[in-house]
């Protein structure tokens, strides 16, 4: 293993954050290796880097993949279908709601025709009322 010949103790305050974020990024592209950012840049640990892809990259850690990794046709084929299976059952549950809620509407309306016949009760609104002559004609002119 290479020895430093100038050992100077860093902390993380010693490096910016735009280098950082360029140190991250030239690591996740593959365009250098840990090891060879640190001689390039003077990084003593190893340790360093791997802290800064952790916090700054886009690898998830803790499922050890990348966040931002393009799927594979396969993958995208199996969550298509997942998804489709998904909405066909939200589309029959909706089904379901929508025929209880019209067998609802025609029971209600039964029962409403049944108690006007027997009480001689209007429960139902009546129509809107004719318009009178003076305000068609204001209608038309609009």
């Amino acid at each position: 293993m290479e020895e430093y010949s100038n050992y100077v103790k860093r902390t993380q305050r010693d490096y910016s954050m735009s280098l950082k974020l360029q140190i991250v990024r030239e690591v996740e592209q593959g365009s250098s290796s840990i090891t060879q950012i640190r001689k390039q840049y003077g990084i003593q640990s190893h340790a360093t880097v791997l802290g800064w892809l952790r916090k700054f990259g886009n690898f998830d850690w803790e499922n050890q993949s990348p966040l931002n990794m393009a799927k594979s046709p396969e993958q995208k084929i199996m969550e298509l279908e997942a998804q489709v299976k998904l909405l066909e059952k939200q589309k029959a549950l909706l089904e379901r709601q929508a025929y209880v809620a019209d067998k609802k509407a025609i029971l209600f309306d039964m029962m409403i025709d049944l108690a006007e016949k027997e009480y001689h009760i209007d429960i139902r609104k009546n129509s809107a009322p004719e318009q009178s002559p003076a305000s068609e004609q204001k209608n038309k002119k609009q």
